[in-house]
């Protein structure tokens, strides 16, 4: 090892992309136990915390650098808050991408692959070694703060999307943290809540993401805040040990969350790798070096706690390798592009009455008011990136309207009826340790209202980073569209959504509920609960959050209790027009060892281009036990020219049939009769095809 190579360095050296990995964990493994042979006991105690808020602990005398972590999915979040005396060699800036949720909005996993890699190539370039992303916790409340990082309440698209984004992190020799392991869907009092969960909706919604990850190679893992049936997640031996190593095979390096641990013994004997932050909390009276001291744990016990994280830090190079990468600075301007093409797919246009897209050239005048006119809307936390090069919606608009375009922050009902259209920007700012309520604020609600009543050409555009009520005035307005958090230069893209420019094939990654009273998540927080940011969070009681719905998560709920949705999952409207026929199966039965091809017929009916994405779902016509109507099995996004046609073909799985056996405690699959479905969202089904199951 190069011992003069410290993660502290003042120089920034020039060095190459590195690899995923550099060797096998196996000889990784080896490699660590060469290192920890050569610690003392207090320097193998000290590697089982973090240093400084923000970085692996490290002996550089030894040959052991410090690790430096950054936030977050959508960008790399710059830090501030470096030990005194670090100089270390910051980023200036860092790209601002749209929130993952948007991303997964796409349906394009190769786009997640494009943006990952781009964080990463800023992480390399920063000298980030592991960067805490993807998020990739299931969308199951929508008032959920931190539902920005994560990509929807499906299993099957949040896998698809977090597999690429961790293959394209690593690629740049990033390393790719996926959080937060496992149940942290609440952002309210997220240190006090007790997610309860049964055995079949941890295996068939809550993992499959982390699976895919973990499949990809993904390097560490992140535990959550809250406890898991009755244990801290970050000290749970049934979430470190059965779930994450045992029924998962994560080989990789494993952290807690930032201050989310209260047991040492048990950390240690959990599976644990590393205490993050590494700072002492008032409400832990022992350390690992008392317990080590009171003989409560051994020092093989100590060693088989940081093993991992130094064999991770071996098995990609960070020990080695030179810290900087200055060549990909001159990468960001492809970033900012690779942004706004995450922007333009994953803009969702969820009414058109006809208005859109609005032709700039015409000269009709346009009236914008409301939220995010002249700021970036984005997510709170430790999430936030603040961007560069920023476009706000008043700039963009102004780009393609001209003068033609005014901005009235309160305008007055005259002057709402004279406009030729209305853009009205609505939005919350969501954050992690917040619980949001569903609908807008009473004073925007009534200003939404008051506009579409007074000028029936109006069209809103929503900005955040889940679904808000949108019940009542979504049948009045001429258009809706939802722009999330666009990053730095979304709100052009929107722009040339509006004017045509662009046209929309975003779907949406979660299902828009009428009223929050629809949602399984309706009492999930303690009954007079208020919602707000959480304040002495250690003190609040340890409640629990009961997952009654079990497997029926999003449009799973309401499909199956008959619960009409506002907007259903997989929606998004086009400027051009679909049709899905011809679907076939290559064989009416399907067998464990022998998968079944589907193929559909998609035809673009309208004149111009356009991109549609085709949804396949799988249903058991006579379920054994509780199932959803049906379940997303498969997409595909398909770009084509008027008049276009293209065969559209997907695979079919014995594994595709299965649910979790809570008896055997693996996977079955019942025989008998499935239905396949095509469509383009999970309640609009152009095709059903009959598959029987041998």
């Amino acid at each position: 090892m190069k011992k003069t190579l410290l993660l502290l360095a003042a120089v920034a050296f020039a060095g190459s992309v590195g690899a995923q990995q550099k060797m096998s964990w196996e000889e990784a493994y080896k490699k660590a136990d060469e290192v920890i042979s050569k610690l003392t006991t207090e320097e193998k105690v000290r590697m089982t915390q973090g240093y400084s808020e923000f970085f692996f602990n490290g002996v550089p005398e030894k040959g052991i650098p410090y690790v430096y972590l950054s936030d977050a999915t959508q960008g790399v979040h710059i830090r501030t808050n470096l030990p005194a005396s670090s100089t270390l060699k910051q980023l200036e800036k860092s790209t601002a991408f749209p929130c993952p949720i948007m991303l997964s909005a796409t349906f394009n996993p190769d786009l997640a692959y494009t943006y990952a890699k781009s964080v990463g190539e800023e992480c390399r370039a920063g000298g980030v070694e592991v960067l805490l992303g993807p998020g990739i916790n299931i969308y199951r409340d929508s008032q959920c703060g931190r539902n920005f990082e994560y990509f929807g309440e499906d299993p099957y698209l949040t896998s698809r999307m977090a597999e690429k984004y961790v293959a394209g992190m690593q690629s740049t020799g990033t390393a790719a943290c996926m959080k937060h392991f496992v149940c942290n869907n609440l952002e309210f009092y997220r240190r006090r809540s007790n997610s309860v969960v049964d055995e079949r909706a941890m295996h068939e919604i809550y993992l499959p993401g982390f699976k895919a990850g973990i499949d990809a190679g993904v390097a560490t893992v992140m535990t959550s805040y809250n406890q898991v049936n009755g244990e801290w997640a970050g000290q749970s031996e049934y979430v470190i040990k059965d779930l994450l190593r045992g029924y998962l095979g994560f080989k990789g390096g494993i952290m807690t969350d930032w201050k989310s641990i209260y047991d040492w013994e048990k950390v240690i004997k959990s599976g644990q790798n590393i205490e993050m932050p590494g700072t002492p909390q008032f409400y832990i009276d022992k350390t690992a070096g008392d317990l080590l001291a009171e003989g409560k744990v051994t020092e093989k016990q100590i060693e088989d706690m940081i093993r991992p994280i130094i064999a991770t830090c071996i098995a990609f190079d960070f020990y080695d390798r030179e810290k900087y990468d200055p060549s990909l600075l001159a990468k960001f301007p492809e970033h900012e592009a690779n942004a706004y093409k995450v922007a333009t797919e994953g803009i969702v246009l969820l009414k058109n009455n006809g208005i859109l897209p609005f032709d700039p050239k015409v000269g009709r005048k346009v009236l914008v008011t409301g939220k995010f006119i002249n700021e970036i809307p984005r997510g709170q936390g430790s999430a936030a990136v603040p961007g560069y090069n920023n476009v706000t919606l008043a700039k963009a608009l102004r780009e393609v309207f001209g003068n033609n375009v005014v901005f009235i922050a309160d305008p007055s009902e005259e002057t709402i009826r004279e406009a030729d259209a209305v853009i009205v920007s609505v939005g919350t700012v969501d954050s992690e340790s917040v619980e949001r309520p569903f609908a807008l604020p009473s004073k925007e609600e009534a200003a939404v209202k008051k506009i579409v009543a007074a000028n029936a050409n109006t069209i809103v555009l929503v900005n955040s980073g889940s679904g808000i009520r949108m019940t009542g005035w979504a049948d009045d307005c001429a258009a809706i569209i939802y722009g999330w958090y666009p990053g730095q230069n979304g709100f052009r893209a929107i722009a040339d959504v509006i004017t045509g420019k662009v046209n929309p094939s975003g779907k949406l990654p979660m299902t828009i509920e009428k009223e929050f009273a629809d949602s399984p998540a309706k009492n999930s927080v303690p009954k007079g609960a208020k919602l707000m940011r959480n304040v002495n969070e250690y003190f609040y009681r340890v409640f629990d959050v009961n997952y009654d719905e079990s497997v029926l998560v999003g449009y799973r709920w309401y499909e199956t209790k008959g619960i009409e949705p506002l907007f259903p999952f997989g929606f998004g409207l086009s400027y051009t027009t679909f049709s899905l026929d011809k679907a076939k199966l290559s064989s009416k039965t399907i067998t464990a060892d022998k998968p079944v091809k589907v193929s559909v017929t998609l035809t673009n009916t309208g004149d111009r281009e356009g991109a549609e994405v085709v949804q396949l779902y799988v249903s058991e016509n006579n379920p054994t036990v509780l199932r959803p109507k049906k379940e997303l099995k498969g997409f595909r996004k398909v770009t084509l020219a008027p008049n276009g046609k293209s065969v559209v073909e997907f695979e079919v799985e014995w594994q595709d049939l299965a649910f979790w056996n809570d008896t055997t405690h693996d996977w079955d699959v019942n025989k008998g009769d499935f239905t396949i479905s095509l469509g383009t969202s999970s309640a609009d089904i152009d095709c059903e095809l009959t598959l029987t199951a041998k």
